[in-house]
């Protein structure tokens, strides 16, 4: 049997509130190649897709799209293949659906040094059979960091792409030396094709490796990051694109999390008309724990952040909106000598709803960030585990009824 097995979904005892349940997740048969990893769950209002990365080769890697059809997920389709990618655990490619139209990206190695690679899109307009590769995001040609991209569906004919983007950085590494300027936070408006329409700065000293991301309210596009200070506070910023201008960034709430280097821990948002529900990881004061608001007015401003993991929480955050008024909430965390995947239902008043585990995962890098999208009356989740040296991914789903 392996290491990293389903289980039984159950209550975590302590102060949480509601009546004990036992559930059992339904597994989801993966229906790529033995060896696959950062898987990438993408829901739209009637479809769910699934993008994965697997080796061809120790230079070659491949990544490919599923989609959920008639209760399993049907054969990968090929995306792009190429060599001397970036591959890793924490900044992945993904892709996203604007209405049948398909955007992806990648990521591929600009020069020898370990952090230097560049975003390049790959495109499918839905009039279209073959996919558009290997497009450039960014405009520059400096051999540095781009990535931790997102993406979202903006208009009926374009995409909004976000990324951290090292321009102004002497690449190479995170080491954050007094000759290395900022990692800067950049965004895109991209067309079905592909074509970058314009791009802007957001702000021009964010923390190096945290994702980013995006979401479409009632009132506009949001992002939201991983801010870095000058006193080196490096918590959750937002921006809002208003009237046509994007706000000035402003955290969301002030953790006060002081740290030297990036914690490789981003936030995550989703947006449902003016309702945001937005959760993140922090270890301020040497204490982690994972966070969570709401917005009601399009992210214009949150309501006190509400603690749900305390203590041996590990983060890797992933949140969906079940309606305006409630959520969930999906985190890896440590419990004794294991480590699991997590999900808790979250509302506006802040009130406490039973926690679950979900599946016992690998706590190491390798394992990634988990995902976890709604899809009709279903919540599905998907995972990296680990056997012996090679890399499989999980997938499950369980009933929204159930939460």
């Amino acid at each position: 049997m392996k290491n990293y097995a389903y289980l039984l979904l159950f209550l975590l005892g302590s102060c949480q509130l509601g009546e004990e349940k036992l559930w059992q997740a339904e597994k989801i048969d993966f229906p790529g190649p033995a060896i696959a990893s950062l898987p990438v769950l993408l829901a739209s209002e009637d479809r769910l897709l699934l993008s994965f990365v697997s080796p061809l080769s120790d230079s070659t890697h491949a990544l490919y799209f599923s989609e959920f059809k008639e209760e399993a997920f049907t054969s990968p389709q090929l995306i792009t293949e190429g060599k001397d990618w970036f591959v890793n655990w924490a900044d992945f490619p993904a892709i996203v659906d604007n209405q049948g139209n398909l955007l992806a990206h990648i990521l591929q190695k600009s020069s020898p040094a370990t952090f230097s690679y560049d975003v390049q899109l790959q495109a499918l307009p839905k009039s279209e059979s073959k996919w558009q590769n290997n497009l450039p995001l960014h405009q520059d040609s400096t051999l540095t960091e781009h990535g931790f991209v997102s993406s979202i569906a903006y208009s009926d004919s374009s995409y909004l792409v976000t990324w951290l983007d090292g321009r102004n950085t002497s690449g190479g590494g995170h080491d954050h030396s007094a000759h290395s300027g900022a990692m800067t936070l950049r965004v895109a408006e991209v067309n079905l094709q592909g074509k970058v329409i314009w791009d802007e700065l957001l702000d021009a000293r964010t923390c190096d490796c945290c994702q980013t991301s995006a979401a479409m309210t009632a009132e506009g596009p949001i992002i939201l990051y991983r801010n870095r200070s000058d006193r080196e506070i490096r918590d959750i910023a937002i921006t809002r694109l208003v009237n046509g201008k994007w706000t000035e960034p402003r955290v969301i709430h002030a953790d006060g999390w002081e740290i030297m280097g990036c914690p490789v821990n981003g936030p995550k948002v989703d947006a449902r008309g003016e309702t945001v529900l937005a959760a993140w990881f922090t270890n301020a004061d040497q204490s982690s724990a994972v966070k969570v608001a709401f917005s009601s007015n399009s992210g214009a401003d949150f309501s006190q952040a509400q603690t749900i993991s305390t203590g041996d929480a590990l983060g890797r955050v992933d949140v969906t909106l079940l309606n305006d008024e409630e959520g969930l909430v999906s985190w890896m965390e440590m419990k004794e000598d294991l480590t699991y995947l997590m999900v808790q239902k979250v509302n506006q008043e802040g009130n406490l709803f039973p926690a679950y585990q979900i599946a016992v995962m690998n706590p190491s890098r390798r394992s990634g960030f988990p995902q976890m999208e709604r899809f009709g009356d279903w919540i599905y989740f998907a995972w990296t585990e680990m056997e012996e040296s090679d890399t499989q991914i999980a997938l499950a789903r369980v009933g929204v009824d159930n939460f």
